[in-house]
C-alpha cells in the first residue's frame, strides 16, 4: 500500500484472478483494505428444480411458500438503548475533549456492531436460497415509498430489504439460480393462494388472511409467499 508498505493480511488471499485495485477505509476505529480482483467464473448450473416464494416483512425477515419463518435479527431495536444512552453522553460531554471523541468511538462500534448483525443474518439467508432452490421469487418493494410512513420505517431499515435484493441478486448469477422480480402491482397479500379471488378490503393491520369464498384461514405472509411462488408458474405460462 503506497506510503504504508507492506501490510499483513488476516485472512488468507484468493491467488487466482487479476487485481484490480484495493480502497482503504475505516469504519469506526477499525481499518479495512477491500480488494478488487477481476476473476473469469462460468455460473454454475442448479440441478435442483425446487421453487420458492419469500415474503418479507418486518415482523419477521422472511416467510417462505413451503411455511419456514426466518426471523431477522433485528439488531437496531435491540441495541436503541444502549446506543441512546451513548448518544446522550455524548451530547453532556465538552466540545473537543478526549472524553467526547472517546465517547464518540463508542458511538460508532455500535453501529458497526448493529452493521454486523444485519449483514450476518442477510448474508446467511441469501446463500441458504441459492443453494436451496432453483427458481426464487420476490416482491419488487418500493422501499423508498414504505420508508415514508413513520411508524414502519425504522423497522423496515433495521431489515435490510434493499441490502437482501443486492446480495441475492450477485450470488444467484454465481450459483445459476433465477431470481423473478413479481410486479409491483401484482397482489400478493390480498389474493386467496387457494382459489385466486382477491380481497382488496384487506389492512395492513389484518395478520390472518380469511377467505370466505374457500374458507381459508391462513398467515398473511404466508399467504404472499405461496401467491409469490404460483407468480413463477404465471411467468413461465
Amino acid at each position: 500500500i503506497p506510503k504504508l508498505g507492506w501490510v499483513r493480511m488476516k485472512e488468507p488471499f484468493c491467488r487466482f484472478g487479476k487485481i484490480m485495485g484495493a480502497t482503504v477505509s475505516r469504519t469506526a476505529d477499525r481499518w479495512f483494505v477491500s480488494i478488487g480482483v477481476r476473476m473469469n467464473i462460468t455460473p454454475a448450473t442448479c440441478e435442483n428444480q425446487a421453487v420458492v416464494g419469500v415474503d418479507l416483512g418486518v415482523r419477521h425477515l422472511a416467510t417462505l411458500s413451503d411455511g419456514e419463518i426466518i426471523e431477522g435479527p433485528k439488531a437496531y431495536r435491540k441495541s436503541e438503548k444502549k446506543l441512546r444512552r451513548f448518544q446522550q453522553s455524548f451530547a453532556r460531554k465538552q466540545k473537543g475533549s478526549r472524553n467526547r471523541e472517546r465517547q464518540k468511538r463508542k458511538i460508532s462500534r455500535t453501529h458497526y456492531r448493529i452493521s454486523c448483525m444485519r449483514q450476518d443474518a442477510l448474508h446467511k439467508l441469501t446463500t441458504r436460497l441459492v443453494r436451496k432452490f432453483s427458481v426464487i421469487v420476490i416482491e419488487d418493494l418500493n422501499v423508498r415509498g414504505m420508508l415514508r410512513n413513520g411508524g414502519l420505517a425504522k423497522a423496515i431499515s433495521d431489515m435490510g430489504f434493499y441490502e437482501f435484493r443486492r446480495q441475492l441478486g450477485y450470488k444467484a448469477r454465481i450459483s445459476g439460480v433465477r431470481v423473478i422480480i413479481a410486479d409491483r402491482w401484482f397482489p400478493s397479500s390480498k389474493r386467496c393462494s387457494a382459489c385466486g379471488e382477491k380481497h382488496p378490503n384487506l389492512t395492513l393491520s389484518d395478520r390472518t388472511f380469511v377467505c370466505p369464498a374457500y374458507s381459508l384461514r391462513i398467515d398473511r405472509d404466508l399467504n404472499a409467499a405461496r401467491n409469490l411462488e404460483m407468480y413463477a408458474g404465471l411467468m413461465v405460462a
